[in-house]
């Protein structure tokens, strides 16, 4: 079992979670906006996105001492912007000769279940499944709130809440707002010593929610 902690962004997509992780980037930490290798694990001291937001339980176990980020947004802004996001991915998603890769299938799926055009569309299941994730994070977590930071980017305050849940002094600093307008792919265009590959060269490790699981990891 790996005893050295890390620092999980367990939003869901949409939530700010490439902005949070820039912000870390620039404080410093290793960061890895989704995970699908062993090594990416490893060597990120942050990590976002798919896998984590629905394997966090996992990943609590599989890394000790760990904190946690909950990445928060108004309903009113995230519906629009999830909804778009989950339609453009839902062929890759649900198509069984090819698509996204199958941590990305797993976790997209199994949060918004069922993963159909119809659900998709369909705003109150959408509110819905925010909610349970929210629910089930404030609920696994309700006994240890210093090892979870409730995160609003939008907010005033929050860069300042993210300092001094990190330990860190406080800025004059704020949030970079990345990926607006219905874009996804910004994290791929960043260039910075501390961003962690997801991948190898392209490659998964097909073990690995095996690994988290079993509480192994290197």
């Amino acid at each position: 079992m790996n005893s050295q902690g890390k620092i999980f962004i367990i939003g869901l997509p949409r939530t700010a979670t490439t902005s949070t992780c820039v912000a870390m980037l620039d404080l410093g930490f290793k960061v890895a906006h989704t995970c699908y290798t062993n090594n990416c694990l490893s060597q990120a001291q942050v990590i976002a996105d798919a896998p984590v937001f629905y394997h966090f339980k996992a990943l609590d176990l599989a890394f000790p001492n760990s904190r946690f980020i909950y990445l928060e947004r108004d309903l009113a802004d995230w519906l629009p912007s999830i909804k778009q996001l989950l339609l453009r991915m839902h062929t890759n998603v649900t198509r069984e000769d090819g698509g996204f890769n199958p941590i990305i299938k797993q976790s997209y799926t199994s949060i918004f279940a069922p993963f159909s055009i119809e659900q998709l569309n369909d705003d109150e299941f959408l509110r819905n499944c925010y909610l349970t994730h929210k629910q089930d994070i404030e609920h696994y977590f309700h006994d240890r709130p210093d090892d979870l930071l409730h995160l609003n980017v939008a907010a005033k305050g929050s860069y300042q809440a993210l300092l001094a849940f990190l330990n860190l002094p406080a800025s004059e600093n704020d949030f970079i707002k990345i990926n607006i307008g219905g874009k996804v792919t910004a994290w791929k265009d960043i260039k910075h010593p501390n961003k962690i590959e997801s991948t190898n060269k392209g490659r998964i490790d097909k073990t690995i929610l095996d690994d988290i699981k079993a509480g192994y990891l290197d």
